[in-house]
């Protein structure tokens, strides 16, 4: 007789190095994609062409098709892959509820829990894949979406990078907190994607992107901009997030915990061969 399997603790699920690799090569170029506005010069190519989104909405895609393809490569097998299908499915059924309106959207609680709960690897890969499905259900394709899927994605990978050690209602608070900042700083993100071109052609304000100019006096402006725009969306965002993680945290991490000591996401497959006598048959 062959020995019961011994239930695998609820660990994150493993981050191979070329996965990591994968995904920092990713991320810094997202950063790149996000940030160049602070970064460039007038006479920088990026700043003289028409709309230099459309690169990166058309080079994104396919870094973060190389990540997911790397994850699943030795640290995500057959088991990882279903869970994230069923919690890619879920985050994606929850963005249409939102609606947009005021910022409510409850799609940044889930990505939270199920982050903290299997790890930033497949964190990285659930807040892509969820915001890609996402916006196939709600035509929310466009060159914007690169963007979301990257912010996203890191939403939910930060949260797996939280300190291991915390438990209970710490845990629960600390993931609030950073439920709310993550809220925040997503709104901040995305709104360096447009900024450029919202005033473009037209006079020079407060408000306004000025390439070349001096960063601190294109932060300023920014953040202006950020206040007069959609502050009003980002803080509901945030208050929403933080709310429900830590509502529904304690069960909700307790079933992804439970699912994955069932699924022993650590464990390796084996197949046994049913015409090999056992020992003492």
């Amino acid at each position: 007789m062959t020995a019961p399997p011994v239930l695998a603790r609820a660990t994150p699920v493993a981050v191979r190095p070329r996965a990591a690799a994968a995904l920092a090569i990713t991320s810094l170029i997202g950063l790149v994609g996000f940030t160049w506005p602070l970064l460039t010069s007038a006479d920088a190519p990026l700043a003289r062409v028409g709309d230099p989104t459309l690169l990166f909405a058309l080079l994104l895609p396919l870094v973060l098709a190389v990540v997911v393809a790397e994850l699943a490569d030795g640290g995500m097998d057959a088991r990882t892959v279903a869970m994230l299908g069923v919690l890619a499915a879920a985050g994606a059924a929850l963005r249409p509820l939102g609606t947009g309106v005021a910022g409510f959207e409850p799609i940044f609680f889930l990505l939270v829990l199920a982050g903290r709960a299997y790890g930033p690897g497949f964190g990285f890969a659930l807040g892509a894949t969820t915001l890609f499905a996402s916006a196939l259900i709600t035509a929310g394709v466009g060159p914007w979406l690169p963007f979301q899927m990257l912010g996203a994605a890191w939403v939910a990978a930060g949260a797996g990078l939280l300190p291991r050690r915390v438990r209970g209602r710490v845990e629960l608070a600390v993931l609030g907190a950073y439920g709310a900042a993550a809220g925040l700083l997503y709104g901040l993100l995305l709104n360096l994607t447009v900024w450029p071109f919202v005033l473009r052609g037209q006079a020079v304000t407060a408000l306004s992107y000025v390439p070349g100019d001096a960063v601190v006096d294109n932060v300023r402006r920014f953040l202006t901009f950020t206040v007069a725009t959609s502050l009003g969306f980002d803080i509901p965002r945030a208050l929403l997030t933080g709310t429900l993680v830590v509502v529904t945290g304690r069960p909700i991490l307790r079933a992804l915990r439970r699912a994955g000591r069932r699924a022993a996401f650590d464990a390796p497959i084996t197949f046994d061969d049913p015409d090999r006598p056992t020992r003492g048959g």
